[in-house]
């Protein structure tokens, strides 16, 4: 019996997202049951990210222990994800910690279906080019982070690894760049990242502008599936419109602000858990 090709295809783009997070200079560590995605450079949630794939009641605590302890190390605030519905013993467990369910649930979205007739785009979509790669990552970074990411974005777009191709998009209208996005393809899985628009062009279509281009344009390459996350109800129902259809849903967790990156203490201590054998008389 074949494997599920929505399945198949829901696992390419999951792992496109990490190969996007990896050759911008981030890691991924695997323990059992999740995938531990990180980027010490970016402390952004897009980047650092428990991706959880199964882990039972029994063997929770010693999974968030690890998985709490990589990131604080590193004064990270990861976010866990979790697929919809949450195991009960999971919720829990999070909320002791600390984190917090987000209101709306984090949604992976695949190409495939038709798009909806639309009005001419607002602005003019191009691929940047590379004399662009300062005015591109000033989208992402502010001028503290930028010099890491710029150095990590020009790697992977002029000297990308077999198997993967990036391509940053910019919208521009009166010739001033308005929004931006990441197109990355990983295999025959193409992702769109970091759909973001200037906060005096927002309204305008901009970012949806960006995206059907890159769908309509086939920028990764041909006989590739296209994937994007959607965060809200809203931004679900415009991808619908641009031909993506829901794939599989998270719910989110993260850390208020004021939370401390420490694990909670152990409590007294108590006598010795093991003691070396003796020798005899």
């Amino acid at each position: 019996m074949g494997a599920d090709p929505e399945e198949l295809a829901t696992e390419a783009a999951l792992e496109t997202e990490r190969q996007f997070v990896l050759t911008l200079g981030g890691f991924a560590l695997e323990l059992p049951g999740a995938t531990l995605v990180t980027h010490e450079k970016i402390p952004a949630p897009r980047f650092n990210f428990v991706q959880e794939l199964g882990v039972g009641p029994e063997r929770q605590a010693h999974f968030f222990e690890h998985a709490l302890d990589h990131y604080f190390q590193r004064a990270l605030r990861p976010t866990f994800r979790v697929p919809r519905p949450v195991p009960d013993h999971l919720d829990r467990g999070l909320r002791r910690f600390g984190f917090r369910a987000r209101d709306a649930p984090l949604t992976l979205m695949l190409s495939g279906t038709e798009a909806e007739a639309a009005p001419p785009p607002s602005v003019e979509v191009r691929a940047a080019e590379p004399r662009q790669l300062d005015l591109v990552a000033s989208f992402w970074t502010s001028d503290r982070e930028r010099p890491e990411f710029r150095t990590a974005l020009d790697v992977a777009w002029s000297h990308p690894n077999p198997h993967e191709r990036l391509v940053p998009l910019l919208a521009f209208l009166e010739e001033e760049a308005v929004s931006a996005a990441i197109l990355y393809r990983y295999r025959a899985s193409a992702g769109i990242y970091a759909v973001t628009t200037r906060p005096g062009a927002r309204g305008r279509g901009a970012a949806s502008d960006l995206v059907a281009h890159a769908l309509a344009h086939a920028l990764a390459g041909p006989q590739v599936r296209y994937s994007i996350f959607s965060d809200s109800e809203r931004l679900e129902r415009r991808l619908v419109r641009l031909g993506f259809r829901p794939a599989r849903s998270f719910q989110e967790y993260e850390l208020p602000r004021d939370a401390e990156l420490a694990l909670p203490r152990p409590g007294p201590p108590g006598p010795p858990q093991w003691r070396p054998p003796r020798r005899a008389a």
